[in-house]
This record gives C-alpha cells, sequence and structure tokens, in this order.
C-alpha cells in the first residue's frame, strides 16, 4: 500500500469507489464500519443523483443520518463510465458534554439484567439475552442508565420477545480528556416498536448525555471508562 493509499484508508471520513453496475471497487475502513448502517445502493445512488453532469468533481453540503453517523457534505467524481466514487465528510456525533465523568464502578451485566428482572415483572414479554462476556467493570451513572434502558424496553412492549446484545463496536473509540476510550453497545431489538416511547426516549437519552443510535433496533452506546 503506497502512503497515498494509506492516507485515504486510515481517513476519518468515508470514501467508497463503485462500479457503473453498482459493485463497490473498494473502500477505505471508515466505509466498512459505515455499511453497517446503510446499503451500497443507497450510497450508490447518493452519488449517481450528487455527481456533476460532466467528469470531473462535485463536492455538496447537505445533512446526511445513518445510523449513528451523520454527514454535512459529500464528494461525487468520476473521469469514465466505468467508475464513480464518493467521499462522506462526518459531522461530530458524539461527544461528552458534561465536565467531568460521573457515576461509579459498575458491572454492566448486574444493570442490565436488574432492568429485565424488574421490567419482566407481571409481563408475559420473553427476554433473550446474547452477551459479549469479557466487558469489564466500568464506571457509569447507574440510576440514569437503568431510567434509559427501561425506557427502551418500554418501546417493544408490545411484543412476545425481546432480544439483548452487549458486545464491543470494534475499532471506534470517542476521545474524552485528551483520552481515548473503546465503545461497546447495548443493543435491544423486537419486532414492533411503539414510536410515541421513542421520542419520550429521544428526549431524555439527549438530556442526560446517552449516546443512542435510533433504528428498528436502539443501541445504547456506552464509553469502556474503568478509572476516574
Amino acid at each position: 500500500m503506497t502512503f497515498e493509499q494509506q492516507w485515504i484508508e486510515y481517513d476519518y471520513n468515508p470514501f467508497i469507489l463503485f462500479s457503473s453496475n453498482s459493485k463497490v471497487v473498494s473502500l477505505n475502513a471508515e466505509a466498512q464500519f459505515l455499511l453497517g448502517s446503510v446499503t451500497t445502493e443507497e450510497l450508490f445512488n447518493l452519488a449517481t443523483t450528487y455527481a456533476n453532469i460532466s467528469f470531473g468533481f462535485k463536492t455538496t453540503f447537505l445533512e446526511l443520518h445513518f445510523g449513528r453517523y451523520k454527514f454535512f457534505a459529500i464528494t461525487v467524481g468520476y473521469d469514465n463510465d466505468d467508475e464513480i466514487g464518493i467521499k462522506l465528510y462526518q459531522a461530530l456525533s458524539f461527544k461528552l458534554n458534561k465536565p467531568k465523568v460521573l457515576g461509579e464502578m459498575t458491572n454492566i451485566y448486574t444493570l442490565v439484567d436488574l432492568c429485565i428482572s424488574t421490567y419482566s415483572i407481571n409481563s408475559k414479554i420473553i427476554f433473550e439475552k446474547d452477551f459479549d462476556p469479557t466487558i469489564p467493570e466500568i464506571i457509569i451513572d447507574s440510576n440514569n442508565f437503568i431510567k434509559a434502558l427501561s425506557k427502551v424496553y418500554a418501546c417493544y412492549e408490545n411484543n412476545k420477545k425481546i432480544l439483548t446484545k452487549i458486545f464491543y463496536r470494534v475499532g471506534e473509540h470517542i476521545k474524552f480528556e485528551e483520552k481515548k476510550y473503546s465503545l461497546f453497545c447495548i443493543e435491544v431489538s423486537s419486532e414492533n416498536i411503539i414510536q410515541e416511547r421513542v421520542n419520550e426516549l429521544k428526549v431524555f437519552s439527549a438530556d442526560k448525555n446517552f449516546y443512542i443510535d435510533f433504528q428498528k433496533k436502539i443501541i445504547i452506546n456506552i464509553p469502556m471508562i474503568t478509572t476516574a
């Protein structure tokens, strides 16, 4: 890999090169993560929609949201009829607004199990779990976390089953007070979702500084802060 290719590979902004029939020819590391939130077809359609009329490059400023990703502009370029490339420019999507970390060292599995046990009372919902067992104890505001997760479960209360997963976000991190922290996720999903409850959760999460992806699945992203 040349030095120029390394610049593209490790760019914070996703880049994808398509063939004329919408197949991915190449993409950088960030684009691989992006494809977990959007299809290649959607990105190819975006590229062809905002491409220059003739050969060349065109930058367009627009707001795009794909899962946790937010973009403020795209550049589309092509110099032949066989390939077209698109680069998406990321807006800041996650930051910790509080001046310091609030909370206590806590076992996240214990909190999730407590939420499930509490929510299971007088409920016929079957709660299924798929946990990565390697998440260490972290510093978190337990009270607000339990409130947030309870509100997540309320979004799916009309279902027979609810699946809860806990897993690492591989290759992703946040920077807080000059330190990098890995992220892990609590993903809750089921067949049907109650939009009114989702709206309530959005208000709560914004107020309490929780970073949550709202899709058919609801994902709470948590920094792995293990020391104060």
